[in-house]
This record gives structure tokens, sequence and C-alpha cells, in this order.
């Protein structure tokens, strides 16, 4: 098996997850730094649009770091999904695709389904409920919880903050009443 065949591939929990684990002792010991993306963008506020808001008064310089690391992740996903994807459809369950063709979800030939998340699905109820609105909740969450999930679910609870570990219930709690209650609401529509 060559070397892209193995990039392609899915990577299990146990090799994903200590490489995911390991940036939490790498960014502590290169730089006492913690690792979060939601900052980046009070970082990128603050170096493009310098207001006078309490909040962008900072040396944001000092946290360019961040910004190349966010830059880092947007191409190694760019050249991921354009030069390292998987041809092959998603594999899902044979369950889960009946319940989503109930909602005329059947695509699965993308890493999203292209019925929920494209620029035609935008202009539908479900559609707007599902990128605008679901971005909205997401970004106001972020700025409620002090962190996203990789901030708080990584970092936070490897270095056993408790605002962390409340912050990680609550965003499961919320995870699974999405799923198990309202999305089904949503996709119905």
């Amino acid at each position: 098996m060559s070397i892209l065949e193995i990039i392609r591939e899915p990577w299990p929990w146990y090799i994903a997850g200590p490489l995911i684990g390991l940036t939490v002792p790498i960014l502590l010991i290169i730089g006492n730094k913690s690792f979060g993306i939601s900052s980046s963008l009070r970082h990128i506020c603050a170096a493009c649009i310098p207001a006078n808001i309490s909040f962008f008064k900072y040396d944001w310089k000092k946290e360019s770091w961040n910004l190349f690391f966010v830059l880092g992740i947007f191409f190694g996903g760019f050249i991921a999904a354009h030069f390292l994807s998987n041809p092959n459809p998603v594999e899902i369950a044979p369950e889960l695709s009946e319940k989503l063709a109930t909602y005329g979800i059947t695509d699965h030939s993308g890493l999203v389904p292209a019925q929920l998340f494209s620029w035609e699905s935008l202009l539908t109820l479900r559609g707007f409920i599902m990128i605008v609105v679901g971005g909205f909740l997401v970004g106001f969450g972020t700025r409620y919880a002090g962190g996203c999930t990789s901030g708080h679910a990584i970092m936070g609870l490897s270095n056993l903050q408790w605002p962390s570990l409340v912050a990680t219930i609550c965003f499961m709690i919320g995870g699974f009443v999405m799923a198990l209650l309202i999305l089904p609401y949503i996709l119905s529509l």
C-alpha cells in the first residue's frame, strides 16, 4: 500500500486521536501556547479592522502564530479535499442511508450532503436554518462558552480546567439534543 493510499483512507481512532492529542504538549513545550481556533477570528478582526473597540485593543501580533496555524489548517484542508480525497462515495450505515433518504438526502458523494450544504439549498428554509442560523448559533455559543470545542475539549480538559469540563459537557448535551430531537424536525422541512 502506497503512502498516498494510506493518506486517502480514514485513519482509525487510535492513530488520529493521539496525533490530535499530541498538539497539546507540543504547543505547551514550544511556546506555552493554548490550542484553539475560535480566538483567531478575534486576532483577524484586531489586525484588519482597527477600531476603537476595547475588545480588539490588544497586541494581536503576539498571537500571530495562531493565524499561521489556522492558515495551515485551511490550506491543509484545501489540499486534502482537492488532491488527496478518496474518490469513492462516503460509506455510511445502510440504516442511516435509508433514514436520510426519507428526508430527501441521497447524495453521499462528498464530505457533506449536497442537498443540505450548497448554494441552492441556502435559498430553502431548511438550508437557511442549517447554514445561517446554525453558523450564528455556533459563533454565539463559542463566544458565550469562552472558546470552541477544540479549545475546551482538547486543550482545556488536558489542562484539567473546570470551565472546560463544564463547557464540554454542555457541548455534548447540546449535540445529543440537536441530533435526536431538533435535527429530524429541521430535515423534514
